[in-house]
């Protein structure tokens, strides 16, 4: 039961939500634009707020619902943590759609505060102030991702967990590998440089 609970958490994850309203809005793939994810920065660049805003919370959902329902019906942190990551691997490897999806943030975010909501927020904090000091959405996703791990750990969160936990951090850093490159050589895109969802 719990194997297969993990497994509708990464189906749950899979739904491309950026994926199906750009395509609604546009009758193109989104994968073609921008940094070519499905993610809510790559709408917000190209079609702004008032469609990435429904994106972020969906994807959000996405990550949160498994941990959450997990804790609640089975009161199994170890599954909550491995649905959460499963859930961040659908959104950013989603079968729906050939596996090319997201890079995770927003359900990673979603499923952390599930799982920690304490540190979920410290990391929240982090990513806000990494953004408004450089603009750069990228660097603040890894810096927030990267500390939650430690956030967890300072605040006694049992080692199992954090452990079980860090496939989320991973799935992340090798979707922004990409960006990392990009910050190292000057060449990544700052919040609010716009990209044309025609190009």
């Amino acid at each position: 039961m719990k194997i297969l609970f993990a497994v509708l958490a990464y189906l749950v994850g899979s739904i491309p939500s950026g994926y199906l309203l750009f395509r609604a809005s546009e009758k193109k793939d989104i994968r073609q634009f921008g940094s070519r994810a499905t993610g809510a920065t790559n709408v917000l660049r190209l079609k702004g707020w008032k469609l990435a805003v429904p994106v972020a919370l969906i994807d959000i959902l996405k990550g949160f619902l498994p941990a959450f329902l997990a804790l609640k019906l089975f009161a199994d942190p170890a599954l909550a943590a491995v649905s959460a990551s499963a859930a961040v691997l659908g959104h950013c490897f989603p079968v729906y759609i050939g596996f090319k999806g997201g890079k995770g943030v927003a359900t990673g975010a979603g499923a952390m505060f599930a799982l920690a909501p304490l540190a979920a927020a410290f990391s929240l904090v982090v990513f806000v102030a990494v953004i408004a000091l450089t603009r750069y959405v990228s660097l603040g996703s890894i810096v927030g991702a990267l500390l939650f791990p430690l956030f967890m750990a300072l605040l006694g969160f049992p080692k199992l967990l954090i452990e079980l936990s860090l496939p989320i951090l991973f799935i992340i850093l090798v979707r922004h590998a990409g960006n990392i490159g990009r910050l190292l050589s000057g060449r990544e895109r700052k919040f609010g440089q716009k990209a044309e969802a025609g190009k």
